[in-house]
């Protein structure tokens, strides 16, 4: 058997190297699109741990920023069906399986 201390380095070192955002769909114009991941890689790694504080904090930046009524849903093995406005919606993975979206809908 395995030795638990390798398995979590190799579990840490495999974080790491996904700790990249990977934007899977977005319609977003592309200084939006830039500021928006920004703030979602930065949500979520100031609260690891709670991805509630981390949905929170995006959405209050977004409303404050682009107006009112965005969205945000964060998770591991989630499936949606949204309706949105044109060119207001991000949907990417951060972190390996951490998926992240935002939409705006009015």
């Amino acid at each position: 058997m395995a030795d638990t201390g390798e398995g979590k380095k190799e579990e840490a070192d495999f974080k790491k190297l996904q700790s990249f955002p990977l934007i899977r769909h977005t319609d977003m114009p592309e200084e939006m699109r830039v500021e928006t991941m920004e703030l979602c890689v930065t949500a979520c790694e100031k609260y690891a741990t709670n991805n509630e504080s981390a949905a929170k904090m995006i959405k209050e930046v977004m409303d404050k920023k682009f107006g009112s009524s965005w969205h945000v849903v964060i998770g591991e093995g989630f499936g949606f069906e949204i309706t949105h406005e044109v060119k207001n919606l991000l949907y990417m993975f951060f972190g390996g399986s951490l998926a992240v979206c935002v939409w705006k809908c009015s």
